[in-house]
């Protein structure tokens, strides 16, 4: 599309015909709405979102669950064959119908249909104003980092995964210049005393909170709801990243974040087929603005991931149900295991703040981390589990394993982790669907296996 945009400072105050437009299309409070074509063409393939809000207060579908709102798409495309399944618009551009008149897409960097369709389903069942498509996760942290302006101050927690911790750690600081404030956001105080820090006359005060909880590796829980409402008392944006918990088992809008990353990479595609990140976002302002950095910088997803990922969410409710009850299970197997020093899951009544993640999530979920205080006995353990694919990530119908601090946590620097309690032998455990049974008679004898090579070498 034609790039004639620019920010005001106080915002994405987009000007240019094309730009204007298309924000206009996009947004109605930030909610899809049905554009105005010129007399020759036909109305927009899209039911409007007020429109299907209206017709579902008339029928009585207000209450319906998460699990049939997946499968029925707040939009619909009004499609001539009826097809179950929504077409992909794998086009980077789109015919106009005239020289001087466009209709709602142009170019696919700024819009497509198929993005439009995952997106705003991802911004209903998140009760967010309008959601954003990304290439990865790590592109949509990005573009919440555009948030931040020079000098000013970004505040995460400790156990935080690797990726974040590298853009974080190198390139906010150095090619930002952003400050970058690390605390145990388990602690509210700490997180209340940074702000104030920050508010002080002289020092960089602080624009935007990033939230994990529970967090990666460790399965630390953080009080979203608390922590939202000190950090808008402070004028600072809060998002959280999801991830872990996915819009099924915790909503962080509802608890009171401005927005909330969720990596399509893990439960919303399922399938370890597809790279992406989902910002669902609250408030016009803040949407315009993330819509400003989506369209200019070009990091958004394909349409073809796009449509895996609606595809994927017509079945996350199940596989994630699946995947916790299977976690549970594996968690109280570790808990009650000679070997394993430590277990990390939220869902265990051991957990330290197991009533605070049950008061503001629905399940424990299923990522899962343990120690072993050995790091041959963890590496053991990991490579001679048969079902358990050794790789990052996690979220997948398969179930995976991995030793965070040399793979998906690499990244950071050993005397951070060493100082934040990330130990070497951690391993982390992503529940698949598989039959339980065969789950844990796969850890019993790689644990049986690790356990002889111990002793072993101990000789």
């Amino acid at each position: 599309g034609v790039q004639n945009a620019s920010m005001a400072s106080g915002g994405a105050n987009v000007t240019g015909t094309r730009s204007t437009r298309s924000l206009a299309h996009r947004f109605s409070l930030c909610r899809r709405r049905a554009p105005t074509f010129p007399a020759k063409k036909k109305k927009s393939m899209f039911t409007t979102r007020g429109d299907l809000r209206a017709s579902a207060q008339e029928g009585d579908k207000v209450s319906r669950s998460i699990q049939t709102r997946l499968v029925h798409m707040t939009d619909k495309l009004d499609d001539p064959f009826d097809s179950v399944a929504p077409p992909i618009y794998q086009t980077a551009t789109f015919n106009q119908p005239g020289a001087t008149d466009f209709g709602p897409y142009d170019y696919s960097r700024s819009g497509n249909p198929t993005r439009t369709l995952l997106e705003n389903q991802m911004a209903d069942i998140e009760n967010a104003d309008g959601a954003f498509a990304f290439a990865s996760g790590m592109a949509a942290i990005a573009t919440v980092m555009r948030l931040v302006k020079p000098g000013e101050s970004v505040l995460a927690g400790n156990d935080i995964y690797g990726g974040t911790q590298r853009f974080l750690g190198k390139i906010a600081p150095n090619k930002q210049g952003l400050h970058v404030r690390h605390v145990d956001m388990t602690k509210v105080d700490e997180v209340r005393a940074a702000l104030e820090e920050g508010a002080a006359e002289g020092n960089a005060p602080v624009k935007l909170v990033l939230i994990e909880s529970p967090t990666n590796p460790r399965l630390e829980v953080c009080d979203i709801a608390a922590i939202s409402a000190v950090a808008k008392e402070h004028g600072a944006v809060v998002c959280v990243d999801n991830s872990i918990m996915a819009p099924i088992f915790q909503r962080p809008i509802d608890l009171g974040a401005d927005i909330s990353m969720t990596s399509a990479t893990k439960f919303i595609a399922g399938h370890s087929d597809v790279t992406g990140g989902i910002l669902s976002v609250v408030g016009k302002d803040l949407c315009d603005e993330i819509y400003f950095h989506q369209n200019a910088e070009g990091n958004m997803m394909s349409p073809f991931e796009c449509w895996l990922a609606l595809r994927g969410l017509k079945t996350m409710a199940l596989r994630m149900e699946k995947q916790a009850e299977n976690a549970a299970r594996i968690a109280a197997f570790l808990e009650a295991h000679p070997m394993v020093k430590r277990v990390n899951y939220a869902g265990l009544a051991s957990h330290p703040n197991s009533a605070l993640h049950a008061s503001q999530a629905s399940s424990g979920g299923s990522i899962i981390s343990f120690e072993t205080g050995s790091v041959e006995a963890s590496r053991r353990i990991v490579e001679d589990t048969k079902l358990f694919k050794i790789t990052v990530s996690f979220g997948s119908v398969t179930s995976l394993i991995s030793m965070p601090c040399y793979m998906s946590h690499a990244s950071v620097p050993a005397e951070i982790r060493r100082e934040r309690g990330l130990v070497d032998d951690l391993v982390r455990i992503s529940a698949g669907i598989e039959s339980i049974e065969d789950l844990i008679g796969d850890l019993e004898q790689a644990f049986a296996g690790a356990e002889k090579a111990v002793a072993a070498g101990a000789q």
